[in-house]
């Protein structure tokens, strides 16, 4: 089995020559010296460190392509012709779009979304900048939660310290802020993400102050990589001013040597990244009540594709915090700057990992203890992952984090906007078959233009998009789920998932598809 080809990818735009690679290694069978490229090693013989990351930074967002033993398409949905779950089993009543696709996540002051579905965290990558506004105000209208992520303040052009340390102005948070509640309707919150430096640079103090914001998300990790979070520098300016607001900056702008590199052109961009968090119990839940003294009303985490014992860590002491939403996501994860052959090959993969999660969750509520509420994120992208994730984890799983998935309509609309002003050449033929304004090419535009009259005409396109891509995703769902007779989120159950083979059977303990209701459908024949 190819899980994966190493030495040769789109997303560092390299390729073999030979049609024959050596499975591991990825280096061609016949290595020909003379060779004009364009494998990873060749081009890592000029550019080195640049090898590392997807390219052209800024302008991509890049998700691992390894193959797994076993993923969510080795599960398949149950569909069945007897009984209704949460409303009457009348043809006339029980049609697909009567199912409710709301779901609720927290201790108290619940979080309500209209789909079980939220965005990743989008941080101070130039991709979550740059498309601020549609990702924002698309979560918004489509009534879900929005992640802010790490790094925002920190990387601020415009932030002010005080001498402790601590932000008294971050312009680019406030717009982040501020875009999503411009059209925040009660469904959905912004929650805003802390890794050390944000901790350090007292963001949750600011944006509780400042906005009374309500959620608060601790991170410990992501599916994409096991380090902190990064960006790319294009300026030795830059570089010089975050490494003096306590960033790791490599290679270190302050040398002469990198200096005169980057000065004189090979090297062309600095990274700046954040620092691994450490964890410990203690440590945790006085983080946890501190953050609740600052008026937080609720608080969240965090983690990424660690091994069972973290899993286990997370999950037992979100039970002993209260804490209101653990988000655990799985390998390999996308992202708008992760290091590519770490993104591949580290890490539990999503299915695993959230099989894992589901087993010690049912093992804490056996033992009379709450299990928190979950999500899962890691791979998601469509109606029938989000229902296989619910059916997974369920009762905890109350909803799945999207990270690409809902990018990607956000940058198309985006873009959209661009293409009707005649830039970039106008309006493709993928985009001009539907038609040659907003109205003709976005199908949901109307139903937007009814809501908001007038003010439909300043929304972005990208949020527009987003909207539009939510909506596939509810639709899609409630048709599922009324296919499996589950007229709400709730009764959604691990009964309505099975496994395609006996591995996929092992690893998440959902029946085999032959063994799946072997013993009622054996009664009904022997009765």
């Amino acid at each position: 089995m190819n899980l994966q080809q190493p030495n040769a990818n789109e997303a560092l735009q390299t390729k073999n020559r030979s049609r024959n690679v050596a499975p591991q290694s990825g280096i061609c069978s016949r290595c020909i010296d003379g060779c004009k490229g364009n494998c990873d090693l060749f081009r890592a013989t000029f550019r080195g460190r640049e090898l590392l990351y997807p390219e052209p930074f800024g302008s991509i967002t890049a998700g691992a392509d390894k193959d797994y033993p076993v993923d969510y398409s080795h599960l398949n949905i149950m569909g069945y012709a007897l009984g209704a779950k949460g409303i009457e089993p009348d043809p006339d009543k029980a049609t697909f779009p009567a199912v409710d696709t709301e779901t609720s996540f927290g201790v108290t002051d619940k979080v309500k979304m209209k789909v079980p579905i939220f965005t990743g965290a989008l941080g101070s990558t130039d991709i979550a900048r740059r498309n601020w506004e549609h990702f924002a105000i698309g979560a918004a209208i489509s009534g879900i939660s929005l992640v802010c992520g790490e790094n925002v303040c920190g990387i601020d052009p415009e932030l002010e310290l005080d001498k402790n340390g601590r932000v008294t102005k971050s312009p680019e948070m406030d717009r982040r802020i501020t875009e999503y509640r411009r059209y925040h309707e009660g469904y959905g919150d912004i929650l805003v993400q802390m890794n050390v430096e944000d901790t350090r640079n007292g963001v949750a103090e600011y944006v509780i102050d400042k906005f009374g914001v309500e959620t608060i998300e601790l991170k410990w990790g992501q599916g994409a990589k096991c380090i902190g979070g990064e960006i790319k520098v294009n300026s030795l300016d830059r570089a010089l001013e975050l490494k003096k607001r306590g960033y790791i900056v490599t290679p270190d702008p302050e040398k002469p040597a990198f200096q005169a590199a980057f000065k004189a052109g090979p090297l062309k961009q600095f990274e700046r990244h954040s620092r691994l968090g450490f964890i410990d119990q203690e440590g945790f839940m006085n983080e946890v009540e501190r953050i609740r003294k600052l008026g937080a009303k609720r608080i969240t985490l965090k983690t990424g594709a660690y091994p069972m014992r973290e899993l286990a860590m997370a999950i037992r002491w979100s039970s002993d915090a209260d804490i209101d939403l653990l988000t655990i996501d799985g390998a390999p994860g996308g992202t708008g700057m992760s290091p590519w052959r770490m993104m591949t090959e580290w890490g539990i993969p999503s299915i695993y990992l959230h099989s894992m999660a589901h087993e010690l969750c049912e093992r804490l509520a056996q033992r009379g203890k709450r299990a928190p509420d979950i999500a899962f994120a890691g791979g998601f992208s469509s109606e029938d992952h989000v229902f296989k994730a619910l059916a997974l984890g369920a009762p905890y799983c109350k909803a799945v984090c999207m990270g690409r998935a809902l990018m990607i309509p956000g940058m198309v609309g985006k873009n959209t906007e661009k293409w009707l002003r005649g830039e970039d050449g106008g309006l493709p033929t993928t985009v001009s078959r539907f038609g040659s304004t907003r109205e003709e090419i976005f199908m949901n535009y109307e139903v937007l233009k009814e809501k908001y009259g007038s003010e439909a005409e300043r929304l972005p396109l990208g949020a527009i998009g987003i909207f539009t891509v939510t909506d596939k995703i509810k639709v899609g769902l409630q048709q599922i789920m009324a296919g499996s007779r589950n007229w709400a989120v709730k009764y959604i159950s691990r009964n309505d998932i099975f496994s395609l083979t006996e591995e996929c059977a092992k690893v998440t303990g959902t029946p085999y598809v032959m063994d799946a209701y072997r013993e009622e459908a054996l009664q009904i024949i022997d009765s």
